[in-house]
């Protein structure tokens, strides 16, 4: 049995931690910090096994050299020189295993170029995303085109429905209250909403997410609803339908503007 579970770092960070049963040797996602990694595996007598890399930013990677340097654990991430210390560079398709389970990898440009996502086989699939697919967002384009990110959330968004999703970044209260005004009118939304104030109020996280839930209630895996984009139209940020224009990247692209600004 894998169990994933969040180590909180920065003002709202999630490095995640993977554990099969009760095997002291884990593994864990983005280690922006090194310290509260650290703390968390001593105090749980765990040792670090591996660490997956999704991207380059330094909050996601600024703790490998000290993590390295004091457990000598696998490193696996994408192919960017620019990351120091990773001896397993992986890319679209390609797949590894990790604690008895496979890992396959997708590369989901769009925040950055380099940007990768781990999904694993099982029952439910756990997808580690970075800051691709947050709940009820998706990340900024630091380096990648509208087309790239929208090519990248519908790849996602065609893993099964059950499939647990784990962002990066505890952005959800922030990402539903932007999802409120791009779609007014969307009751799972709001339910959704109510839930996760629940949940911060008692100090816990808001993930992981369903691909399902997302489907539902994200804007940007919804640029192709009418009801969405017709209000986008009525905000002005959307030019009224005509011919290939009405599209759902032209939606996406118009949603990301607004929440650049948002």
């Amino acid at each position: 049995m894998m169990s994933v579970t969040p180590i909180a770092a920065f003002q709202d960070n999630y490095i995640w931690l993977i554990q099969s049963d009760d095997n002291p040797r884990v593994a864990v996602v983005d280690p922006g910090d090194a310290r509260p990694v650290m703390e968390a595996l001593e105090s749980r007598g765990l040792t670090l096994d591996t660490i997956l890399i999704t991207h380059h930013h330094q909050d996601h990677t600024g703790g490998l050299p000290e993590l390295i340097e004091r457990y000598q654990p696998r490193v696996v991430g994408p192919h960017n020189p620019a990351v120091h210390g990773i001896d397993e560079r992986v890319g679209d398709g390609d797949s590894f295993r990790l604690q008895g389970r496979l890992f396959e990898v997708m590369e989901v440009p769009g925040h950055t170029l380099d940007h990768i996502a781990f999904v694993s086989s099982g029952m439910p699939g756990l997808l580690f995303c970075g800051d691709t697919l947050f709940s009820g967002g998706c990340g900024r384009l630091f380096e990648g085109t509208p087309e790239q990110m929208h090519h990248s959330l519908s790849r996602l968004a065609a893993l099964p429905e059950e499939t647990l999703v784990f962002p990066a970044h505890e952005y959800t209260l922030a990402n539903l209250a932007f999802a409120s005004a791009a779609e007014p009118n969307n009751p799972a939304r709001d339910t959704l909403n109510a839930e996760c104030e629940q949940l911060r109020s008692l100090g816990r996280p808001t993930l992981p997410t369903l691909i399902g839930r997302e489907k539902q209630i994200n804007p940007f895996l919804r640029s192709d609803e009418v009801a969405l984009q017709r209000h986008l139209e009525q905000e002005g940020r959307l030019s009224a339908p005509s011919g290939q224009e009405d599209s759902p990247l032209a939606a996406f692209t118009a949603l990301r503007q607004w929440k650049d600004n948002f």
